[in-house]
């Protein structure tokens, strides 16, 4: 065979796979996390002629094809166990056979056990939190999630209350009277409405009673049984002076239940962490403007879902959300020399620096974003242009075996 025609035919080879790799870029336009490959040719040289320490071309070959690595655009899907990453980085996977691989496609999915799975159905990797608590700087595992359960209630132990007491209040007026109401949870998870009147006794003065129903508490009398009373003095500004700060919170203690609930000892918290009072004595009109407590009654799993940085929460019925997991990130310093492993995954060779896992927003890592997705880097375009491209290379090397071929028929007839 001639020199012309193994030209030509490594020309149609490596030609052939460089459209190949556009083939396959464009057949993943819409794979999530999908990084481009790009195809580079080199030359080939024959070693000696004739004897001879002189080398010629001798066709070329497709060198290496190289998956670029670029950040692809984030899209919103509001789905709870999607996840995209912005800037470097790559989530961990583990198959079956216990192999660690990589990958930037977060469409995560749950199975029926509560193990969040990759794309192609490895398990992702990261942190449980035990008992409410999440240590990221232990060893990796399979993310499990609940898929059931009830959230134990939690017992009221502080409340605030944020409310304007009228400084144009008569002492006996109708305007002298004013009540704040705020429920406060037991132990058992019911909900107590605490009701606390002021009146003002004298400028500047408001005496206070904290009231709840009777039927709530054993040997109560009447509709409302005052569980705690005191007074409430303002300076000329309007600010709350007495009780003074530095006593701390009003201790009220809620004994006899009638369900059978635990006493309840709270704190009612005058002054907010700034020091200033909560209760204010203004001359607008008397208002509550907020209230706060941190009890809360015991709640159904509602829902579970990816948020920010890849802490995974569980959301309940009674309104309250605790993070159970953490995503994990592995940066790795040059992921261009990883193995491309199919299904959107990569694993290490061994050019490949060891891959570094931490939390999401950490050391080189990217950050995590819930609800989202990274879209394919290829470029329709740029994809269009080098099938072209290439289309012609393998045309022209076509014409080069046409050529050769009809000047080896025309030698073969000269002969005969």
């Amino acid at each position: 065979m001639s020199t012309a025609f193994s030209n030509a035919l490594s020309g149609l080879n490596a030609n052939a796979l460089a459209i190949n790799s556009v083939s396959g870029n464009l057949a993943n336009l819409n794979t999530s996390g999908y990084k481009d490959n790009q195809i580079s040719f080199n030359d080939l040289l024959s070693g000696n002629i004739d004897g001879q320490s002189s080398s010629s071309v001798a066709g070329s070959v497709v060198a290496q094809t190289k998956t670029q690595f670029n950040q692809g655009s984030i899209e919103t899907t509001s789905q709870p166990f999607d996840a995209a990453i912005q800037g470097a980085g790559f989530f961990v996977l583990k198959t079956s056979s216990g192999q660690q691989t990589y990958t930037r496609a977060g469409n995560f999915s749950l199975n029926a056990a509560g193990d969040l799975l990759g794309p192609s159905g490895q398990n992702v990797q990261g942190w449980n939190a035990v008992k409410g608590q999440l240590n990221t700087s232990g060893a990796t595992s399979n993310i499990t999630l609940p898929v059931s359960g009830s959230q134990q209630p939690i017992a009221t132990t502080n409340f605030t209350i944020s409310a304007n007491l009228t400084a144009n209040a008569t002492v006996g007026g109708a305007n002298a009277t004013f009540s704040s109401p705020i429920q406060v949870y037991d132990a058992q998870g019911t909900g107590h409405t605490l009701t606390i009147t002021y009146n003002e006794t004298a400028a500047n003065n408001w005496s206070y009673d904290v009231t709840m129903p009777s039927a709530e508490v054993t040997g109560g009398t009447g509709t409302a049984t005052t569980i705690s009373s005191g007074t409430l003095v303002f300076d000329g500004s309007g600010q709350l002076s007495s009780p003074d700060p530095a006593a701390g919170p009003i201790a009220i203690s809620i004994t006899g239940l009638a369900d059978g609930a635990s006493d309840l000892n709270l704190n009612w918290n005058l002054y907010n962490p700034s020091g200033t009072g909560a209760i204010t004595q203004f001359t607008e009109a008397s208002a509550n403007l907020a209230s706060r407590q941190d009890g809360t009654p015991a709640g159904q799993l509602t829902g579970t879902s990816i948020g920010a940085n890849g802490q995974i929460s569980a959301t309940y019925s009674n309104g309250t959300s605790l993070v159970v997991a953490q995503i994990a990130l592995a940066s790795v310093l040059n992921p261009d020399s990883m193995d491309n492993l199919g299904n959107n995954t990569f694993g290490v060779s061994a050019a490949t620096a060891t891959p570094i896992i931490g939390t999401s927003s950490t050391g080189s890592r990217g950050q995590i974003s819930g609800g989202a997705l990274e879209s394919s880097t290829v470029d329709i375009a740029k994809e269009f242009t080098n099938l072209l491209t290439y289309e012609r290379g393998y045309q022209a090397n076509s014409k080069v075996i046409t050529t050769e071929d009809n000047i080896t028929q025309t030698t073969v007839g000269l002969i005969q």
